[in-house]
């Protein structure tokens, strides 16, 4: 099947002055940081319009795709049937702003944190209902395709398979046991 692009994300137009302002209120915190602020916001608002024409994030049929970077462009690939949770996360200033953080977590992800964040997505909520509706869609495919009972509740599909393993190590133990 192709993968074809479902959606993509824009991001606010504010988006850039939430990160000059945070990183004032960074630099106004030390004594050594408040000179820099006159660097700061020219040099910053270069920055941060650059990297939000470089920021994209797209939902195709099978995965989430986000690039990012200024020098060193980062692309991440997410396979939906992957994704575990989707957080949005909207702190104060945030709120004035009105952005979202929107974090995505994977099944078999090292470390601890998500493996994608992205702020100021425009309507992310609507985004993060687009994804999760996606890989919702994916999930009878992949059951069917996978398992001969065509489940639809993956914890069942599951739980049979705990269930068969279990059965399989009494057996073994029975066996070795008994004999």
């Amino acid at each position: 099947m192709e993968d074809k692009i479902i959606y993509e994300a824009e991001f606010e137009d504010n988006l850039g002055w939430y990160w000059l302002l945070s990183g004032a209120a960074y630099f106004s915190l030390s004594i050594i940081g408040i000179p820099l602020l006159l660097l700061w916001f020219p040099i910053g608002l270069w920055g941060t319009r650059r990297y939000i024409s470089n920021m994209s994030a797209r939902l195709t049929n099978n995965k989430l795709i986000v690039c990012r970077g200024i020098l060193t462009r980062t692309e991440n690939t997410v396979p939906l049937d992957k994704i575990t949770d989707m957080a949005l996360i909207q702190g104060p200033i945030m709120r004035l702003m009105g952005l979202h953080k929107l974090t995505v977590e994977t099944a078999g992800q090292s470390g601890s944190g998500a493996l994608i964040s992205l702020v100021g997505v425009v309507d992310a909520p609507k985004f993060r209902t687009l994804v999760l509706t996606q890989k919702e869609r994916l999930i009878p495919q992949a059951s069917q395709a996978n398992s001969p009972l065509a489940t639809h509740d993956p914890l069942i599909h599951n739980v049979a398979e705990i269930t068969a393993s279990l059965k399989r190590i009494e057996t073994l133990l029975g066996q070795k046991l008994g004999g």
